[in-house]
This record gives structure tokens, C-alpha cells and sequence, in this order.
């Protein structure tokens, strides 16, 4: 019987038309769920004044969304360990496209937060399913750069709100903007067909024909042979208590330290994309003027995004991160000085490098952080424990415009949570990365031509 070990042979994979395919199917979902959080922002000034609503009931309208994609991140995230991958991404697709159209047609507040939270558990469902479905598949040494190419999808998703938004608030109304993001629903069934499916539940489900064409696909040298035996590392396998397996092996403290960071990166986050346009506009900016900076910011986070996972594929991904959030507490605070305008693009820039970037990077570090086997498992709670900073930062940001006070102390809440994301990332403990211990195996005696794949 041949033993094959698909953790290394996903690891020790060359880059094919397979990993293309993941990549592009899992950034064009990421596309499609940046616009939807990206699109209440970009509309939150035509909504205020046709809804008559404060900035304070304002905060809590985008909140709505936000609360959403907690509960979505924390759920969705976990029972995709249970019922597959493929299938929760399809449900959170559903979810994020149906109810961000059904917003565009309510007229008051109620009725739009309720639509917003709905579409907010598939928003935050899908972003932990997506990492790990791209972590998954991806060769070992390119691990962090596709994960965050994949994932400035988010950035690009923001920065279409924006393009579109700018044009179609102008001659349709906020709803338009709403309505076209129910588009993607019509992808579920091509989803479901080109998605594959995560390598544990295959084997779980005893999905042998399918686990020799993943082989196949990974490696084009793998023939099959019906003694063929389907296995992972032991961390890799199933488990029946995912969630306590967070904090086994010594990864409870980092764990903790996991929540914090996401909790402070996603207030800054959201604070800067629910309010950077009321922010610029309340400082004398146009409407067109203030949604181009929200483009900038996006433009930043995806380039932040991508060179973020180069630098951390290059370098230890734990101190690359530490050094990003340290850019984004400086470059926050002067986005509320007086500066020339070229200087506030570039700030704004770097601030979105730095915070929807930096985000970014995190999640492919906890992604690779965590075993195979519960990998969505422990994103989807870093992810929906973080939301509470996310669902925070409008409603506190909210509260700061109301009061009045002077634009750089809006600016000097949002960047304070950077230092102390930065100080949790770096207590981490690195060494106990299921990365740092994927090239352990246990040694057999090795099939020619068939890497990864072993005699019994």
C-alpha cells in the first residue's frame, strides 16, 4: 500500500494552472465581499442625510454589518471544519450578495441594519474559509505572498465601491450601489463545481477518487493506484474539539495574543472606512474629492497587502508585521495635521497599506499559524473575536465627530490601536507556528517519481 502525505505534497507542490485556479476563484470572491463592506461607507453620507440620522445612530447602522460578520466569522469559520469548505463558501456568498441588495431597498434605519446584519454573516464567514482554503493549497514557500495577493481582492473590492459608487450615487441614488451587489449570487453553482474542497473533510468523508485527483492536480506526476492510502500529519487530522485545540500544544497564550491584534487592526480598519469620507469631507474636501481618498486607501491596502506577504515569505513574517503596525500608528496620526495634498495622498496611502495591509498579512500569519484541521476553525474566531474592534470603531468614531473636536485627535484615536497590535503580535510565540514544524514528518521509503508519496 502507498502511503501519500498530502500536507507535503502540498507544501513540496510547484506552482500550476491548479493553484491559479484557487487563487483566482477565492480573490474574485474577496472582490465581490470588499465591495459589499467597502459600499456603506462609500453611500453612509447620501444615507445620513435622506435618512436623517446622526453620525451617532449613523455609527451604529454601519455597525449593523459588522456585529454580522462576528457572529458569520465565528460560525461560518468553525462548521466549515464540519460540513466542507466549498459548500460554507456558497453559503456565504448567498448570504453577503441577497441581503447587501435587499439594504438598497429598506428607507429607515431599522430595516437597514437588519438587512446589513444578515449580509454581515456572510461577509465575515467567507474571509476566514478563503484564507484557508488558499493556505491550504498553497506550495510552502510562496505560502504568505499568495495568500495576501489573493486577499488584496479586499482592496480591489473597495476601491470598485468607490469607482462605482462615485457614479452611481451621483445619477441613481445610495441604493444603486446596493442593488448591483447582488450579482455574484448567480457564481454559487459554478462555485460549488470549481471550488475544491478542503483536504480533511475528503478524508474524513472517505472521498477517495476525489483525494487522487487533488494528488494528481497538485503534482502531475502522481499516477494512482488503487492501494493508495490517504493520510496527514497528526496535527492535520479532524478533530472532534477544534475549538480547544486553539489553545493545545502551547498556542493558548499566542491565541490570545491572535484576538488582540485582530481586534485593534480591524477597529482601524473599519474607523478609517466608515468615516475617512465624512472625515475629508467635514475638512473641507468635496464628496468626489473624499471618496478618492477612500480609493487611495484601498489602492495602499492592496499594495501593502502583496508586499507584505513577499516580505513575509522572504523574512519572519512575526517582525514584518511588528514593523507594519508601527507604520500605521505614524502615518494615522498626520492624516489629521495640515499637510499639501500630494502629502495627504501619500499618507492616506501608507495608512492603508498599513492597516487593511496589514490585516491582510495577519490573517495569512494565523492561517499558518494553526494545523490544517482546524485552521478555519481558528481563523474564524481571531476573525469574529476581532469584529468586536470593528463594530467599535464607527460607533466610537461616531461619537468623536459628534462631539466636534478638532480633526487630528479623530485621527489620533484611530491610530492608537496600532501600538498596541504591535506589541501583541510580538509576543507570539513563533516556534509554535504549525509551519514551523510542517517539514516534520514522520520518514518512509519514497515511491519514484511520486514525492510525498510512500510504500507500505
Amino acid at each position: 500500500m502507498r502511503h501519500i502525505d498530502l500536507h507535503k505534497l502540498a507544501d513540496e507542490a510547484k506552482f500550476n494552472g491548479f493553484h491559479r485556479g484557487v487563487l483566482l476563484w477565492c480573490a474574485l470572491i474577496i472582490i465581490f465581499d470588499g465591495y459589499d463592506l467597502a459600499v456603506a461607507g462609500i453611500a453612509l453620507p447620501s444615507i445620513m442625510k435622506e435618512m436623517g440620522v446622526s453620525p451617532t445612530n449613523a455609527g451604529f447602522m454601519v455597525s449593523s454589518a459588522l456585529f454580522g460578520m462576528m457572529f458569520g466569522a465565528i460560525f461560518l469559520g468553525t462548521i466549515a471544519d464540519r460540513i466542507g469548505r466549498r459548500r460554507a463558501i456558497a453559503i456565504c456568498v448567498a448570504l453577503f450578495s441577497v441581503f447587501t441588495a435587499a439594504a438598497g431597498l429598506t428607507s429607515d434605519p431599522v430595516a437597514f441594519s437588519v438587512m446589513r446584519f444578515l449580509a454581515g454573516l456572510g461577509i465575515g464567514g467567507v474571509m476566514p474559509n478563503v484564507v484557508a482554503q488558499m493556505t491550504e493549497y498553497s506550495p510552502r514557500k510562496m505560502r504568505s505572498t499568495l495568500v495576501t495577493l489573493m486577499f488584496s481582492g479586499y482592496a480591489v473590492g473597495g476601491m470598485l465601491a468607490a469607482v462605482v459608487g462615485k457614479g452611481l450615487i451621483e445619477s441613481y441614488g445610495w441604493q444603486s450601489v446596493f442593488l448591483a451587489a447582488g450579482l455574484p449570487v448567480l457564481l454559487i453553482p459554478v462555485i460549488l463545481k470549481s471550488m475544491p474542497e478542503s483536504m480533511p473533510f475528503l478524508i474524513k468523508t472517505r472521498q477517495t477518487v476525489r483525494l487522487q485527483e487533488m494528488a494528481g492536480r497538485l503534482d502531475p506526476s502522481y499516477r494512482p493506484q488503487s492501494s493508495d492510502s490517504f493520510d496527514l500529519p497528526q496535527q492535520d487530522r479532524d478533530t472532534s474539539a477544534p475549538i480547544g485545540k486553539l489553545f493545545q500544544d502551547g498556542r493558548g497564550f499566542s491565541t490570545v495574543m491572535f484576538w488582540i491584534a485582530f481586534f485593534m487592526c480591524l477597529f482601524m480598519v473599519y474607523a478609517l472606512s466608515s468615516w475617512l469620507t465624512k472625515l475629508m469631507a467635514g475638512a473641507g474636501y468635496t464628496l468626489g474629492s473624499a471618496l478618492t481618498f477612500v480609493l487611495v486607501l484601498n489602492f495602499g491596502g492592496m499594495f501593502g497587502a502583496i508586499g507584505g506577504g513577499w516580505l513575509a515569505d522572504r523574512f519572519n513574517i512575526k517582525v514584518v508585521l511588528v514593523g507594519m503596525y508601527l507604520l500605521a500608528a505614524v502615518s494615522i496620526s498626520l492624516l489629521g495635521y495640515p499637510v499639501p495634498t500630494s502629502a495627504l495622498f501619500v499618507l492616506v496611502g501608507l495608512a492603508g497599506a498599513s492597516t487593511i495591509g496589514t490585516q491582510i498579512v495577519t490573517y495569512a500569519y494565523v492561517g499558518q499559524y494553526y494545523p490544517m484541521a482546524v485552521r478555519s476553525t481558528g481563523i474564524g474566531w481571531a476573525s469574529g473575536v476581532g469584529r468586536s474592534g470593528a463594530i467599535l470603531a464607527p460607533i466610537v468614531i461616531g461619537s468623536l465627530v459628534a462631539m466636534a473636536l478638532p480633526l487630528e485627535t479623530n485621527f489620533l484615536a484611530i491610530a492608537l490601536p496600532a501600538l498596541i497590535a504591535a506589541l501583541a503580535v510580538f509576543c507570539i510565540n513563533h516556534g509554535r507556528a504549525a509551519q514551523a514544524h510542517s517539514a516534520v514528518h514522520t520518514e518512509r521509503p519514497v515511491a519514484p517519481g511520486t514525492p510525498a508519496v510512500a510504500a507500505k
